[in-house]
């Protein structure tokens, strides 16, 4: 591909957000960009995160992905990725999700944190994550891909926000003294069928470990957690694909329940 016919940032960020729109997914982004490095990819998905936070949408956290040390091999990557968490992303739990609201989704359970603190260091400890969280939380994520067919790589993934769609958060919040977050079973059923099954050690061994890296990242790229940001850290299962009229129910030890629901 000459230099002429390849995507600048805006240019790829464009697309994800049409395609968004559009509810019509585009090709991968890996063959029509000049650099498939992560700053790269993370390039495009800042370009679309100030485009929205210009248009009034509000932060509200951030999701950690790639946290399977299976899925970083398929990639051909050896770390975790982030996207952006906006309010307009949250589904109460229970509530229905419209049809057509998402292209392809998938669903994943996962362990949220809620921040009461800043985490502004350039490197953080388990001390540092454990004494800014104010409390956990069970957790949905229904993540999906601007990218057909989800034919996509480390560049595609991250600069399309980490594949990020929407958040389900449970109701029934729990301190971090209460849990084992390495032990903590999951199991996610819709309807009596158990889809997903695993624990915290799926996430990088510990969540507490996607955690510290996701502060440490942020604060590199110059957008620090804050107080009051939801963390997403990570799935504790395979993802499942979604469709119309399916209910999720993922049970987590010691988090309780939460529910995501497709109309």
């Amino acid at each position: 591909m000459s230099d002429a016919t390849l995507l600048t940032a805006a240019d790829a960020a464009a697309q994800l957000n049409a395609a968004a729109a559009s509810g019509q997914p585009i090709a991968p982004l890996r063959d029509r960009l000049a650099s498939l490095d992560a700053d790269t990819a993370y390039a495009i998905q800042n370009h679309n995160t100030e485009t929205w936070l210009a248009q009034g949408r509000r932060l509200v956290g951030r999701k950690i992905g790639l946290t399977s040390l299976a899925v970083q091999a398929q990639l051909g990557v050896d770390q975790p990725d982030f996207g952006m968490l906006f309010a307009d992303m949250a589904v109460g739990d229970g509530e229905a999700i419209a049809a057509g609201r998402l292209i392809q989704p998938k669903v994943e359970a996962e362990i949220a944190l809620v921040l009461g603190r800043d985490l502004t260091h350039e490197r953080h400890t388990y001390a540092d994550l454990i004494r800014a969280t104010d409390y956990a939380l069970p957790a949905i994520e229904v993540v999906d891909s601007r990218i057909a067919n989800w034919n996509i790589r480390f560049v595609d993934t991250v600069a399309d926000n980490a594949s990020s769609g929407l958040f389900v958060l449970g109701s029934q919040p729990r301190r971090l003294g209460e849990l084992d977050l390495t032990a903590c079973a999951m199991d996610m059923r819709q309807g009596d069928e158990v889809v997903s099954r695993g624990n915290g050690r799926a996430c990088l061994g510990n969540p507490l470990n996607a955690a510290v890296w996701l502060a440490d990242v942020m604060v590199r790229y110059g957008r620090p957690l804050q107080a009051g940001d939801i963390v997403l850290t990570g799935a504790l299962g395979p993802m499942v694909n979604a469709g119309p009229g399916q209910t999720f129910v993922a049970d987590i030890a010691g988090l309780g329940s939460v529910t995501a629901v497709f109309a």
